[in-house]
């Protein structure tokens, strides 16, 4: 094992003494072929140009010696510090680090960072990371080659947005640009980069808009904003009572329905959520709480108002598309998860055509959720199903206010199916 192992983030400025001291001692440097061309890198040492973090941990851990790695920016924060400290390396390192390359991008732009989220887009992450800005206001994007700007804006196809683009952060070659998402696509782009997407209240495309809160200007308490207590509520929890909303609800938007979908729906951050039949979009603002991208449906324009209006309520990011299922699905992005909460097995049969990994609906009667049923089970789903009653009682007198009566039915999908 390496007698010392010293990781040295790098941002384009000058070394700090304690990284130069650690180079004039190593014995192996690994980093970037830029890195490897810095002058304080000695040329007796054994050079190796970083590919897999983990060949470079092995060969460090083989070595006698004092090893340094560079990495750029702050090598802890999504860099190499977690890969070289893992358990089958056993590596202690030391870390000299430098300014982050999200730190810096939003220093370029000018804006402060300690409400944005940050996410890495890789191939295999890409589509979660767009979801992530089609749910946020602010997000930072790590970009990697075919996980780049323009992939973004096509993904991001439908939701206003506008880029702030950082090409080459510390090199001579810098360059930052900012406009719309419907324009990045014209262009090429130099890695590496990082993406500022900001914005969110924008409508783009005829058959849908983004509707939400703008960017909240008061100070937060947590990295990334508090994502379960949105600026535009104070009120704590989920399945909010019907009066939140400040319009009738009907049966299949009740409550305590709405807390069992919500609890099978199990939205989370990188999700995208159909709302299919959104109604007053009671459903659709609640998952969009628990910091998931949604899209909701509905062919009536008032339902659409509705959502949107909800949507400025909570305080959340959501997309609102007005048509009818199924055929207005055909142009949507693929799905996590689809809650129906209309529409008939037409609707049913083509959600479980795309495979989402859970499909949550309701039905009045037993007839009908076991036609639902047998529809998911059809297209692949293990199916269950439970009959929901709830009874709203006045506490003043304790008579019965409101009754309920409900079965909740909700498809996971088989990994084995077609």
């Amino acid at each position: 094992m390496a007698d010392r192992v010293t990781v040295i983030g790098w941002d384009g400025s000058p070394l700090t003494p304690a990284a130069r001291s650690a180079l004039l001692a190593a014995t192996l440097v690994a980093g970037a072929a830029h890195h490897l061309a810095l002058p304080e890198v000695p040329d007796d040492a054994e050079h190796i140009r970083l590919g897999s973090i983990d060949l470079a941990a092995r060969r460090i851990a083989g070595h006698r010696g004092s090893a340094v790695v560079l990495a750029d920016g702050d090598p802890g924060f999504f860099g190499v510090v977690r890969t070289l400290r893992a358990p089958e390396h056993g590596l202690e390192v030391e870390v000299v680090p430098a300014v982050s390359a999200v730190a810096a991008a939003f220093a370029r732009a000018g804006m402060a960072w300690d409400d944005a989220q940050v996410v890495v887009a890789q191939r295999r992450t890409l589509r979660r990371a767009v979801n992530v800005c089609r749910a946020h206001t602010k997000v930072a994007v790590l970009t990697s080659p075919g996980a780049g700007p323009v992939e973004l804006a096509l993904l991001l196809e439908g939701v206003h947005r506008t880029f702030v683009i950082c090409e080459e952060l510390g090199t001579d070659r810098e360059q930052v640009t900012v406009l719309t998402s419907d324009k990045v696509a014209d262009h090429v782009w130099r890695d590496p980069n990082v993406v500022i997407v900001v914005g969110g209240t924008g409508i783009s495309g005829s058959g849908g808009g983004a509707a939400g809160a703008a960017i909240p200007a008061a100070p937060g308490w947590i990295l990334g904003g508090d994502s379960a207590r949105p600026s535009g509520t104070g009120t704590r929890g989920w399945a909010l009572p019907t009066a939140e909303y400040g319009i009738t609800l009907d049966e299949g938007e009740s409550t305590w329905l709405r807390a069992a979908q919500l609890a099978r729906i199990g939205a989370r951050t990188g999700d995208l959520i159909w709302d299919i039949g959104s109604g007053s979009g009671a459903v659709a603002a609640e998952a969009a709480r628990f910091g998931a991208a949604v899209i909701a449906v509905d062919e009536e324009e008032g339902a659409c108002a509705a959502t949107a209006a909800a949507a400025r309520r909570a305080g959340v990011q959501l997309q609102v598309v007005q048509g009818r299922a199924p055929h207005v699905l055909e142009s949507l992005p693929e799905p996590d998860v689809v809650r129906i909460g209309g529409g008939g097995l037409d609707v049913v049969t083509a959600c479980a055509d795309r495979r989402p990994e859970r499909i949550v609906t309701h039905a009045a009667t037993r007839d009908e959720a076991e036609a639902v049923g047998a529809a998911l089970a059809g297209g692949g789903y293990t199916v269950e199903c439970a009959l929901l009653q709830s009874v709203d009682l006045d506490t003043g007198d304790w008579s019965e206010r409101e009754r309920a009566v409900v079965f909740l039915v909700a498809g996971q999908r088989r990994e084995s199916a077609p």
